[in-house]
């Protein structure tokens, strides 16, 4: 583990990281990911979540039969979509989609997925009356994704969080033995990068993300 990241320095450099080595995780490692995602917050501090480690090669290639085709239909989609409006796809984008293609080909060689589940009963979801899709039971499990994932760049391992796996939810639950009543909520192939792994990200920042007071008002610093 490294003993020099910061917060900061974590954070502005977690890339998805598709491309992942087949070599072994240290127990001591994984536990320390583990043990991240355990100190995120949960309404009610009721951790309505569990993450399932996978190792077993079966169940890995189990997974990987359900997520690759769902890849392939989206990932054709996509290019579909960016050929439609500007007639190519970018090639920052292609090499995004070219990442994704080995994830989706190379899964099952991931040294350990993370699998998070929850549980809707243990969560108050104060947003289920609202005419809108309900957005704060995530409240209550994706701080727990983002800790591992952040515990993921300071232990030196790749990762991504994917969620396509959600289209065909009842296979994936009925592989992993998930109770009827908990949801799948992300899936994560973490392992050693293949190449640089995590690095600087480019992203939009509080001048364009952020208001000032009301939603429309800009944020200006100072």
């Amino acid at each position: 583990m490294s003993e020099s990241i910061d917060l900061f320095e974590a954070m502005s450099t977690l890339r998805a990281v598709r491309r992942l080595r087949p070599d072994p995780i240290p127990d001591d490692v994984l536990e320390r990911v583990l043990q991240a995602a355990c100190w995120a917050p949960t309404g009610g501090n009721t951790q309505p979540w569990k993450v399932i480690v996978i190792t077993d090669p079966d169940t890995k290639a189990g997974l990987q039969a359900v997520y690759q085709p769902e890849w392939e239909s989206y990932s054709a989609a996509s290019k579909k979509r960016y050929a439609a409006k500007t007639g190519e796809v970018p090639a920052t984008t292609l090499r995004i989609f070219d990442a994704g293609d080995y994830l989706a080909e190379h899964l099952h060689e991931a040294p350990a997925i993370l699998m998070f589940c929850a549980n809707p009963e243990m969560m108050a979801i104060t947003d289920a009356g609202l005419d809108r899709v309900s957005l704060i039971g995530g409240a209550s499990v994706y701080p727990a994704v983002q800790n591992a994932m952040l515990a993921c760049v300071a232990e030196g391992l790749g990762c991504t969080l994917t969620t396509l796996h959600c289209f065909r939810e009842p296979e994936v639950k009925a592989l992993l033995g998930v109770p009827d009543s908990w949801a799948t909520a992300a899936m994560i192939p973490i392992g050693y990068p293949v190449g640089g792994g995590h690095g600087p990200i480019t992203r939009k920042g509080p001048g364009i993300m952020a208001a000032s007071e009301t939603f429309d008002q800009p944020w200006v610093n100072g």
